[in-house]
C-alpha cells in the first residue's frame, strides 16, 4: 500500500521552496466501468501525468496545457480512455473513463519549476493517487499463512506470515487474534507483480511466544473491494510446520 495517508490532499515534493505540487484524492476506489477524476494544482506549465503499478516502472500517460487543443499522450495511452481538463488558475484534472482492473495503480502528476530548472513531482513510491478498481467478477485473494519457524521460536520470538495472491495490486490486510482485531505488531508489504501478472502481498504479525503456545487462533483477512478471504492458523493445526526462512 501507500505510505501513511493522513489528509485528503497529498502534498508532493517541494523543490527549492518555490513550487509545491498538490494532488488529490490520495486514495480512490471505483467499480469497473466507472469514471475516475484526479486533481493536480500548481501545475504552472500544465501537468505531466504518470501511472505506476507497484514494483513497476512509471509510465508516462500525457502532458496537457490549457492552450493545447488536445493532450500529448505517451505510448499506450489515448483518448477517450484518458483525458484532461483545465480547471482554473494552475489547477488541472485527469479523467480516466470506463475503468477496469488493469487501471489499478498509483497515478501522480509533475510540473516544471522554472527557478530550479527541473520537474517537481511526487515521491512515486509513497504518494500520488492510489486507484483501486473492483468488480463482482474480481477473483477473491488466495491466502497462505505460515507459522513461526522453529529457529525463531527457539530465540523466544514468533512471527506469523500471510501471503496473498491476487489479481490487483491493492488490498486491505487485517489480522485477528481470538476473533478480535489486532492493532499492533503488523507489517505489510507493497504488492509485487509476479510473472503470471498476478500480485503478491506479504503481511507479518509479531506475537508473543506464550500466545502461540497456548493455541490462540489467529486469522489473516484480505479484502479486495467486496471480495474478502481469510485464513486461520493456530499451533495445534500445524505442530510440525515451519514458516518461510
Amino acid at each position: 500500500m501507500l505510505g501513511t495517508l493522513c489528509t485528503l490532499i497529498t502534498a508532493l515534493t517541494c523543490v527549492s521552496g518555490v513550487t509545491v505540487v498538490t494532488q488529490k484524492p490520495p486514495v480512490v476506489t471505483k467499480g469497473k466501468g466507472e469514471t475516475v477524476t484526479m486533481d493536480c494544482n500548481s501545475a504552472i506549465d500544465g501537468p505531466r501525468w504518470y501511472k505506476q503499478i507497484p514494483g513497476g516502472v512509471p509510465q508516462f500517460i500525457m502532458r496537457y496545457y490549457k492552450s493545447y487543443s488536445s493532450p500529448v499522450y505517451g505510448s499506450g495511452f489515448s483518448s477517450p480512455k484518458f483525458t484532461a481538463t483545465y480547471q482554473s488558475g494552475t489547477d488541472y484534472r485527469l479523467i480516466i473513463a470506463n475503468v477496469e482492473e488493469g487501471d489499478s495503480a498509483v497515478y501522480y502528476c509533475a510540473t516544471w519549476d522554472d527557478s530550479a530548472k527541473e520537474h517537481v513531482h511526487s515521491d512515486i513510491h509513497h504518494e500520488g493517487t492510489e486507484l483501486s478498481v473492483t468488480s463482482s467478477s474480481l477473483s477473491p485473494p488466495v491466502l497462505t499463512v505460515f507459522p513461526p519457524s522453529s529457529a525463531e521460536l527457539q530465540s523466544n520470538k514468533a512471527t506469523l506470515v500471510c501471503l496473498s495472491s491476487q489479481s490487483v495490486p491493492f488490498a486491505n490486510v487485517t489480522w485477528l487474534s481470538g476473533g478480535s482485531p489486532v492493532s499492533s505488531g503488523i507489517s505489510t508489504s507493497t504488492a509485487i507483480q509476479q510473472l503470471d501478472q498476478t500480485f503478491q502481498i506479504s503481511s507479518y504479525l509479531s506475537i508473543q511466544t506464550s500466545d502461540w503456545s497456548t493455541d490462540t487462533l489467529y486469522t489473516c483477512r484480505v479484502s479486495l473491494g467486496i471480495q474478502t478471504s481469510e485464513e486461520n492458523i493456530k499451533k495445534s493445526k500445524c505442530p510440525n510446520s515451519r514458516g518461510p526462512e
